[in-house]
Order: C-alpha cells, then structure tokens, then sequence
C-alpha cells in the first residue's frame, strides 16, 4: 500500500521530526510501534546497513513500505566515536590504548538510551580538548517491501563542533552539545524550522522525498 510508510524507529523526538519533514510526501506516516513492531538488532559497523536492516525489519513485520534511519554523531578527536554507538555511547566503557587507539565494550551487555548521560560522557571525555571537529550523519532507507532489491538510499552530513556545556531547550539527543558551524548556535538553540533547513536529517529526508516521489 504505497499511501502508508512505516518509520523503523521508537524515538519520540526522531517521529516528531520525520512527521514534519516527510508532510510534503501526503502520505500517512505510522511509527513501528503502532504495528507491535519489536526492536530491529543493530549490530554492524556502518549506518547505512544498519538502516537497511531496520527498514526490511519493519516491512517485514508490517507488509508495509518501511524507512528507516540510523543517525550518528562523530567526533574527530575521538576516532569517530560515538559513530553507530551513539544512541548508546554511556553504556559503552572506552579504554586507552598503548598505542593511542581507542576500543570499546559494553558494561555487563547494558544498552542504555540517555541523552543526558551521553551528553555528559561525551563532554568528559572531550575535556581538554580543544580541537572538537564534529558531525552528524543520517543514513536513511525506504524499502517497499521486506526482500526489495532496489532499496531508495540518502545521506545526510552536518558541519560542526562540539561546545564545552550544554545551551539550549529544543530537539534530542546531542543537540544541546553540538555547534552548529554555520550559525554558532547548539542544535538545541535552534528553532525546528531552522534546523529542518541545514541538518543531516533534513538534508537526507529532502533527498529521500526526492527519491520516493521519482521511483515509487
């Protein structure tokens, strides 16, 4: 039924969000958790497949046509972490090595979800320094159905470092750390208008309009 889409995702800020920007595409936009969909494993290093797999999960479970996304931010002082981990960066331990690379494991297979602790562990572990390069990246995808061989894909990068305290009231996440490079505002300063224009969701959600309105 090309009239409904699935949204792989039981974020209430990412629906909020993705309710808005898809509104030009007309068609009923339904969030997983109204079909009793269970959580989709995450287990791979990219977001791209990480989102493929949670849209064919939704399609799947639904029959109906599913998007996905897996969104990340990644800082260049740390490797690109938190990267896939994001969601879940304080569950996660971080250990020095030797040679200066940095891994990470689990505490006890917890997989935590808090803004606040993430935002707190990324500021800790940023202290000092004074090279804070950062960005968000989106990977969306859409499937028709669960085994489409043609799955529509879009990026989305956004520009910008991460400050040394929290501002700001608005969005989820990390936006209350991350500086926006073009307006020197936190992500949470900004209004949801002005941030639809230059974010990473917003960049792949235009593409991804694009894309199901001349495929589908």
């Amino acid at each position: 039924m090309l009239n409904t889409l699935v949204l792989a995702t039981a974020n209430l800020g990412k629906l909020q969000e993705f309710a808005h920007l898809l509104a030009p595409l007309g068609w009923a936009v339904r969030a997983q958790s109204d079909y009793a969909v269970p959580d989709c494993p995450e287990p791979h290093p990219t977001f791209i497949e990480n989102a493929l797999a949670k849209a064919r999960h939704a399609a799947l479970c639904t029959g109906l046509p599913a998007l996905a996304d897996d969104s990340g931010l990644c800082v260049k002082a740390l490797g690109g972490a938190p990267g896939v981990r994001s969601a879940r960066y304080a569950s996660e331990h971080w250990d020095k090595l030797n040679g200066g690379e940095l891994k990470w494991g689990g505490l006890n297979g917890g997989e935590l979800k808090n803004d606040a602790a993430n935002n707190a562990k990324l500021l800790g572990q940023l202290q000092g320094v004074d090279h804070r390069q950062a960005y968000f990246t989106c990977a969306l995808v859409a499937v028709k159905m669960p085994n489409d061989p043609e799955p529509l894909i879009a990026i989305g990068r956004w520009h910008g470092f991460i400050g040394w305290q929290a501002s700001g009231n608005h969005g989820f996440g990390y936006d209350p750390v991350f500086i926006c490079a073009a307006s020197s505002q936190s992500a949470a300063a900004m209004s949801p208008a002005a941030k639809a224009a230059v974010s990473h969701r917003g960049q792949a959600v235009a593409q991804m309009l694009a894309l199901i309105q001349n495929t589908w």
